[in-house]
Formats: structure tokens, sequence, C-alpha cells
């Protein structure tokens, strides 16, 4: 970290939704690591005609850029690996669903879509001031 007479309000704020983002996510990754790993993942990847080992890019997305996003390394392309994995998520889970509204009028992605444009903004924004190490 650094000197805390540097941190402006701005550098809590990207430090507030690298913690949010990247913490939300790591539970849903830590969730598939534990329940029945990779087999499902690899239908979904394959009957879109993508190869197996694709499947093994959501570990990435949802464990190893969340872990870089929480600790401010490589925090820009940790945001835009986080984006691209939502995106691929989206296509292979939620395709039909995404314009579909729930009954209270509010879009059924809606958490798909928060975590897509919430990896885009941190790929912007970078880490901030407050990371372990070197900025991102």
């Amino acid at each position: 970290m650094t000197d805390a007479a540097s941190t402006t309000l701005e550098d809590w704020g990207k430090l507030l939704l690298r913690l949010s983002l990247g913490g939300l996510m790591l539970f849903h990754g830590i969730g598939k690591l534990g329940s029945g790993g990779i087999d499902g993942i690899t239908q979904m990847v394959t009957a879109k005609g993508l190869p197996e080992a694709v499947a093994y890019g959501v570990y990435v997305g949802e464990v190893v850029a969340p872990i870089l996003i929480i600790a401010g390394l490589l925090t820009r392309l940790a945001g835009f690996v986080f984006a691209f994995n939502m995106a691929i998520a989206i296509w292979l889970a939620h395709s039909a669903d995404l314009l579909t509204l729930t009954e209270m009028g509010a879009p059924k992605l809606e958490l798909q879509y928060l975590y897509l444009i919430g990896g885009l903004a941190i790929g912007c924004l970078g880490g901030g001031r407050l990371v372990i190490g070197k900025r991102g």
C-alpha cells in the first residue's frame, strides 16, 4: 500500500469496486471448483463447437482474474479478462435471456450485465493506489 496522504477518494472507490466485484465473483469460481468440476461447462462449450480446453478458461475468469483484481495486480488486464469471461458466460449459458425481463421489469441477466460492465470499468480504470505491489 502507498502513503495514505496521497490516497484520494477515487482510489478508495476503485478499491471498493475491486473488492466487491472480485470478491463476489471469487465465490462463484470457488463454488465451481468444488461442485463437481468442469463437466457441465465442458458440455456447454463443446455444444457451441468450441474445444474442451476452453472450459478451463472459466477458472481463469472466475478465480485467477478476481484474485488479481482484489490484490490490484495486473488490474487492467484482469478486468478485461473478467469481462471477456462474463461475455462468454452470457453467450454460453444465458443467450436466450439477453433481452428478457423479470416480472418486476428488471433485466433477467441483471447480475451478469453488472459483472460484465464492472469488469470493463476495472479494465478501463485500473487499480488505483491501494494495491499490493506495483499499480495495475
